[in-house]
């Protein structure tokens, strides 16, 4: 069996943090599949995604992070936004988790959740497939 929806969220600002942990417990209890997996995905040039623990101290360190490995106004020969692409390069566009019991699967302070790298906030489609049975 194959459920598929389309969600959309919005950011505000660049470096914004959106928690998508509760919407795909959602989606997943909705798709009825008891066992499989789940696929997140955005379809979007500058929208990637981390599995790891949403902390606030954590969250500063990530965002500091990606400005250290690729900062904004470096020289970049891309015009306007390379630093978004290129930290787009470094975090997956997507995640697949494994379904068990109707509930995916994360470890214990692990949240799966949006990073917006582009310049500004904005409207973001998310994809998500449920397989299994």
């Amino acid at each position: 069996m194959v459920f598929t929806k389309t969600l959309s969220i919005s950011t505000k600002e660049p470096g914004d943090i959106v928690d998508l942990t509760p919407l795909i417990v959602q989606v997943v209890r909705e798709s009825g599949i008891k066992n499989g997996i789940v696929h997140v995905f955005a379809p979007h040039a500058t929208g990637v995604f981390a599995l790891t623990e949403l902390e606030s101290n954590l969250i500063h360190d990530i965002k500091h992070l990606l400005e250290e490995i690729t900062p904004q106004g470096k020289g970049w020969r891309h015009p306007a936004n390379a630093h978004s692409h290129l930290r787009s390069m470094l975090l997956p566009p997507d995640h697949t988790l494994p379904v068990r019991d109707g509930k995916p699967i994360t470890g214990t302070w692990q949240s799966l959740f949006f990073i917006e790298v582009g310049l500004s906030g904005r409207h973001v489609r998310i994809e998500i497939t449920v397989i299994g049975e």
